[in-house]
């Protein structure tokens, strides 16, 4: 939908210390929503690139200075003050120690933590976001019963995994598999996981059957869901941009590429899924800290693979 009136191009830094913690902002007095919470940043100037104006602005609102941006998603929004458009950039490396240069209160949040409150309503989503691992596993698709669904789901926590894909369509018939699901799924929030279970591929019912971590892949995104009200997380599988609006637009909060069994992605497909994206993108690619960087450099949030 194009906007009425004229659209602010914003340039926002999500900088992320090495626990997992995100900085955030309150909007000082004499600003439209004073007092509310969201990541630091501000106008881009004319001329100036997206990565520029964050670097500029960081440097005057907090007095750092960044190693660098990394693309993450582009969303929009429409306040009584100003049509916004919000270029959201990860920062995981800086000098200096922030400080409120503007007479801002400034807070690390930890996902663990309570998020202050009034977050602006653009800052919801992006801090849900945030808390996002950046790798997350899929099962093998060959668990037939309950005691390999919590054979898997034990061992993966214990490796240290926190968001597990569950995609199992032989569970289909397993009678026993939604007493396992239920567990599986207890066990992942005890770790401070999550279990994300497609529905249709474990013959399950989320709502009915207690769990809160949904997906749906490709061809269910297409019939046409929404966020349910009982789910806590919904992802989504895709396979071209058109997917990707669909998942943003049923209220999805991220999205996994698609490919055919046994085909990995090349990087100029992954940088034209990810450009702009309105959701973060997980890639299908062996986990390892180059591909990891490579995949973050365009604009991805992060890698999946069967483990």
């Amino acid at each position: 939908m194009t906007p009425s009136r004229p659209t602010t191009h914003v340039a926002v830094g999500v900088l992320v210390r090495p626990d997992g913690a995100v900085l955030l902002a309150d909007r000082p007095a004499g600003k439209p929503y004073a007092g509310y919470w969201e990541f630091p940043g501000g106008k881009i100037e004319p001329g100036e690139s997206v990565e520029a104006a964050l670097a500029r602005e960081l440097r005057e609102e907090l007095g750092v200075q960044i190693h660098g941006s990394e693309p993450w998603t582009v969303i929009e929004h429409d306040y009584p003050h100003a049509y916004v458009r919000l270029y959201f950039r990860r920062v995981f490396s800086w000098d200096g120690e922030p400080r409120p240069e503007e007479g801002q209160r400034l807070r690390f949040h930890h996902p663990d933590d309570e998020p202050p409150s009034p977050l602006l309503p653009a800052a919801v989503p992006a801090l849900r976001w945030a808390q996002l691992p950046s790798v997350a596993v899929r099962s093998p698709g060959n668990l037939v019963d309950a005691p390999a669904v919590a054979s898997w789901v034990d061992d993966r926590l214990a490796r240290g995994a926190r968001r597990l894909l569950l995609r199992e369509p032989g569970l289909f018939a397993a009678a026993a598999a939604l007493p396992a699901l239920r567990a599986a799924a207890e066990q992942a929030r005890a770790y401070g996981a999550q279990l994300m279970v497609d529905a249709a591929a474990c013959g399950a019912d989320p709502a009915a059957d207690g769990l809160d971590g949904w997906y749906w892949d490709s061809q269910a995104l297409r019939r046409g869901p929404r966020r349910p009200a009982a789910a806590t997380s919904v992802g989504a599988g895709v396979r071209d941009r058109v997917d990707l609006k669909r998942a943003a637009d049923s209220g999805c909060d991220f999205a996994v590429l698609e490919t055919e069994t046994g085909h990995m992605p090349g990087w100029e497909a992954i940088a034209d899924l990810c450009r702009e994206t309105p959701l973060p993108v997980y890639v299908p690619l062996a986990p390892s800290a180059p591909t990891l960087a490579r995949a973050r450099s365009l604009g991805a949030q992060g890698l999946i693979w069967p483990a």
